[in-house]
């Protein structure tokens, strides 16, 4: 339900129109060869700061020192990432996306200079941290609602994006490592700066509607009826609410926990090498998921997601095990296949179901609530250590897994949301 000024209730806003398209229409058009250009440089340059915080901040402050600036990040977003949808559906996506690509230029920039030059004191890699964090916060948002504004079929704009994202992932780290020993962390800075430049100027060259690129929500009232309206919007539709509530449960005690349990008991058993190598079998796994959700079609997105989803069980479960090494990169192929399916199934239902003028708000709803679930899994990581073994916790963890994937699937209005007939898009040729 929306909540009006007045303080009154009326019925969710409807769905938007669809209309069906000739299916000769290509994806590969100037809007979205300019918003694929864009995403893929500014995954490429993300996928290289784990790396260089892990590394470069490491070496200079501690393990401690890593999770404080990585903290400062998490926080930020957190706080502000309903704010970013709000301000997303106002000002426009696209608008709100070149901003925070600029604001990044600047806290990279500010970092590659304090690399070259020196010691960066440990308050300006917080301070950085947190206000990247508040950028990605405002870009976030923006991203769902872009996609049905350059894309045709989204469906397929989103398995195309998803691949980027896996090959950035695969080479991001590894250049970020080789460049650190070569050059200093100083060079990956800038690279990652450069890459916030070359995004903001693709986005800022797409051509929208007026009707597009102005606010898409009413500018004159008030933020926090913004903030409730979108509320409502995402409240409203229980297919979107209950998987975020689930996926809030994966990030506890999947995804948050995986990421060092997996990697102390894998380098400890199999050697660090090892670990890294079963990250770019991931990699692999999430860029065939893309390319198998290019194909497929699923009358029902979500339950066929949530089928893949089952398949992610193998990955904690070989390494809970303790599996041979091609067990554990069999896995990490699956689970990245597995994973990436259900991203594409999940990022094209949200878009074709929620209203434009909303969308990017409920995409924050939806944003704010996975990742809180994920930092709350990190944090917990280190002191569930003490209560059993990283084995037993990773064997939580697959059944953790398997237990909601049967809640998503025995969810009626998960199981039986429909695909969206194909769209024409919000934009004229």
């Amino acid at each position: 339900m929306t909540t009006t000024r007045a303080g009154t209730q009326s019925a969710p806003l409807p769905d938007p129109p669809v209309h069906r398209l000739p299916a000769q229409r290509p994806l590969w058009d100037r809007r979205f060869t300019l918003y694929f250009t864009a995403r893929t440089v500014s995954l490429f340059g993300d996928a290289m700061m784990p790396v260089a915080a892990a590394l470069a901040v490491g070496a200079l402050y501690g393990i401690s020192g890593v999770g404080f600036v990585l903290g400062a990040w998490t926080g930020t977003f957190v706080v502000l990432v309903l704010f970013g949808g709000v301000f997303a559906d106002r000002l426009g996506a696209r608008r709100m996306m070149v901003g925070a690509d600029l604001a990044r230029v600047l806290t990279q920039g500010v970092l590659a200079v304090a690399f070259f030059t020196g010691r960066p004191p440990f308050w300006l890699l917080v301070t950085m941290a947190a206000l990247a964090g508040a950028a990605v916060a405002m870009f976030l948002p923006g991203v769902n609602g872009m996609v049905p504004l350059v894309a045709r079929e989204p469906q397929r704009a989103n398995a195309t994006l998803k691949v980027a994202d896996a090959l950035a992932q695969l080479i991001g780290p590894a250049l970020a490592g080789l460049l650190i020993t070569l050059t200093g962390a100083g060079t990956v800075y800038a690279i990652d700066a450069g890459t916030f430049v070359l995004s903001a100027l693709c986005l800022a060259l797409i051509r929208l509607s007026p009707a597009a690129t102005g606010s898409a929500a009413p500018s004159g009232g008030s933020l926090r009826r913004d903030l409730r309206q979108g509320w409502h919007e995402f409240r409203s539709r229980t297919w979107m609410w209950a998987v975020i509530l689930i996926w809030m449960g994966y990030g506890v005690l999947v995804f948050g926990p995986l990421v060092p349990l997996s990697s102390a008991l894998v380098g400890a058993r199999l050697g660090s090498n090892a670990y890294g190598l079963a990250v770019s079998f991931l990699g692999v796994g999430t860029v065939l998921g893309g390319l198998l959700a290019l194909r497929l079609r699923p009358a029902r997105p979500l339950a066929a997601g949530t089928v893949a989803m089952a398949l992610y069980t193998v990955l904690p479960l070989c390494v809970a095990l303790g599996a041979d090494l091609p067990v554990l990169l069999v896995g990490h192929v699956i689970g990245g296949g597995a994973l990436a399916f259900w991203s594409v199934m999940w990022a094209t239902s949200v878009q074709t179901h929620t209203p434009p003028a909303v969308l990017n708000r409920v995409s924050a709803y939806e944003l704010g609530g996975s990742v809180s679930g994920i930092a709350l899994g990190q944090i917990l990581a280190g002191p569930a250590i003490a209560l059993a073994s990283p084995e037993r916790l990773l064997l939580v963890s697959a059944g953790a897994c398997l237990a909601g994937c049967v809640a998503l699937f025995a969810t009626p209005a998960i199981r039986g949301l429909r695909r969206a007939p194909a769209t024409s898009g919000s934009v004229p040729e």
